[in-house]
């Protein structure tokens, strides 16, 4: 049945309102990213979760049964904190084994390494099982921390920020381990992070938060093509979505810039929503995304077919990413980029057309919502 999050707030002593009425249904088995800026409240939906702050108001279901009230130990949530939290003096199997020898519930000291030992194996972590956390690397200290969490078999697993203390390549490997284990156990997984890449890359689906509102709650890809609002589009996707100001006057049906003009013919008609329905604007500013592959360096092949390219500008410089290159330029009045082939042989200093791919770009009203 998964995890029921209704209506859920928390205003802290001083007035502050860290959530704002959020409302998640995460399905049994999926692993979810909860995503977004620091101060977001994103590690307050986690900690409310887990029990270790009471909610101002809201439920929080686990398999249909309510646990606001109950006691962190009761919940049957494992947790992985940021720093690990491992016992310095006890060795990789006793910090495996430790939550199954306290408590109510504690097994024999056979069982319990049987178990634990099972997860150390799931985990790759079997060789280590007599080294203290001292002597470990951050991803084997990692590992460790995710086997504890699962030796009693939790309903839930949480994650605070497991990667952030690791370097960019050892983060990636040991996020795909993260989305192997999840897969394997079956266990239903919150991982709260503030890097869009690590969420895309592991996530089923993700909650992209802001200031203790959920802005969108989709798949990983949806956020990026099919964004709700412009602080969506603009948090997702590297290099960052362009946005530009733009306004419509009178009944020229053009939305005009300092460099370029968009015709709203050109655009799909099928695509504006809200009151730009049918593609009936009102006079007034608005605000234009268009993400840097969907600025089109104007080539042979478009000028062959009598395409006339929307503005030239001059590059200021190329950031190459592998087989990508970033052009930087100013386009009405501020910084832009394009993604190009590396391999066009484009220079700082060149003078380039660009074409606009009307069929993804996005109009926004100047308080965010999206209207195509």
């Amino acid at each position: 049945m998964g995890i029921s999050i209704k209506n859920l707030r928390k205003v802290y002593e001083n007035g502050y309102e860290a959530l704002k009425d959020i409302t998640l249904d995460i399905h049994d088995g999926e692993l979810v990213c909860l995503l977004g800026p620091s101060g977001c409240g994103k590690s307050t939906t986690l900690n409310i979760i887990a029990g270790l702050l009471d909610p101002t108001s809201g439920d929080i279901a686990i398999d249909g049964k309510s646990v606001v009230g109950l006691h962190p130990k009761d919940r049957n949530i494992g947790m992985v904190f940021q720093n690990y939290a491992l016992y310095p003096h006890m060795t990789v199997l006793e910090n495996v084994m430790f939550p199954l020898c306290v408590g109510d519930h504690r097994k024999p000291k056979s069982e319990a390494e049987a178990i634990a030992r099972k997860y150390m194996e799931v985990t790759n972590i079997t060789d280590l099982a007599d080294k203290k956390p001292g002597a470990m690397s951050g991803g084997q200290q990692q590992r460790v921390a995710i086997a504890r969490a699962l030796v009693q078999d939790p309903k839930v697993l949480l994650l605070d920020e497991p990667l952030s203390n690791l370097d960019a390549r050892l983060r990636l490997r040991i996020r795909e381990e993260i989305r192997r284990l999840v897969k394997e156990t079956g266990v239903t997984t919150i991982f709260v992070t503030h890097d869009q890449e690590e969420a895309l890359s592991i996530s089923d689906r993700i909650v992209l938060m802001n200031e203790g509102v959920v802005q969108q709650y989709a798949e990983p890809q949806q956020l990026y093509l099919d964004p709700a609002n412009l602080f969506v589009a603009q948090f997702m996707g590297s290099p960052i979505i362009n946005v530009f100001d733009m306004t419509l006057e009178g009944s020229s049906a053009v939305l005009h810039g300092e460099t370029f003009d968009i015709a709203l013919r050109d655009l799909d008609a099928s695509r504006f929503r809200g009151f730009a329905a049918g593609g009936k604007l009102a006079d007034g500013r608005y605000k234009v995304g268009i993400r840097p592959e969907h600025f089109l360096v104007h080539d042979t092949e478009r000028h062959a077919a009598n395409e006339t390219p929307a503005f030239e500008a001059e590059i200021e410089s190329v950031e190459m990413i592998g087989r990508y290159g970033v052009l930087h330029f100013d386009a009405d009045g501020q910084h832009a980029r394009s993604v190009v082939d590396a391999r066009t042989g484009i220079r700082p200093g060149d003078k380039v057309p660009f074409s606009i791919d009307y069929n993804d770009i996005y109009l926004f009203d100047e308080n965010g919502a999206r209207l195509y």
